[in-house]
């Protein structure tokens, strides 16, 4: 199945500091400085090498050489980070030589969950408003929440979201009935789920990925 976008040691790096200065703030970090794009890099770097069964035939050389193109790619990649994505590449190189980077952390990513999943959910909620919504909030990172087949394919490399379980994109059919969608990975196999758009749980994030 083809991939598209429909788009470490914390405590001592910079990533890991940031992550500190930026706790709670989320959106609009701005320019990335130098030890930030370096730690970075090291920790995609390491984390490729350590999980070459989900990119087998890649050089980290030829990703390398996308993440140095502009417009950078590294800052949707930090907010990745940042929230505990642990963003790998997954699969081969597609159209035009990109890389697909998607959040491999085992569980949703602990820094993106309690969300409703957009923003119309988010404005339904009279009382008891989350922060909050999964696509706001990708949004704002720069980008896409995994689609179901996404999703599917990415449990091909990998167990995830075995206690969790993470918001999808949903089709509009669905959403303008009032649901959305969630997966998790349960006994073996993978489910998805329905709920109203305006729910959101404490074990329930989202998984994102973006082309580079």
């Amino acid at each position: 199945m083809a991939w598209a976008i429909v788009a470490l040691p914390r405590q001592n790096s910079a990533i890991g500091r940031e992550a500190e200065w930026h706790r709670g703030e989320g959106k609009g970090a701005g320019e990335l400085k130098a030890p930030q794009r370096e730690d970075l890099v090291g920790a995609l770097k390491l984390r490729f090498m350590q999980n070459m069964h989900r990119h087998r035939g890649v050089d980290w050389g030829d990703v390398h050489a996308r993440l140095q193109r502009s417009p950078d790619p590294l800052k949707p990649l930090f907010e990745m980070e940042r929230t505990a994505g642990e963003p790998d590449v997954v699969g081969a190189a597609g159209e035009g030589g990109a890389f697909l980077f998607c959040d491999c952390a085992a569980e949703s990513p602990q820094g993106r969950r309690s969300l409703c999943y957009d923003a119309a959910a988010l404005n339904s909620r009279k009382l008891n408003k989350p922060q909050d919504s999964a696509i706001e909030m990708a949004a704002s990172m720069g980008v896409s929440l995994l689609t179901e087949a996404q999703y599917r394919e990415l449990q091909q490399f990998g167990e995830f979201d075995l206690k969790t379980s993470s918001w999808v994109a949903t089709p509009p059919d669905v959403r303008r009935l009032g649901g959305a969608l969630f997966c998790d990975r349960r006994y073996g196999k993978v489910f998805v789920y329905h709920n109203g758009a305006e729910s959101y749980y404490a074990a329930r994030g989202f998984r994102g990925a973006v082309s580079v």
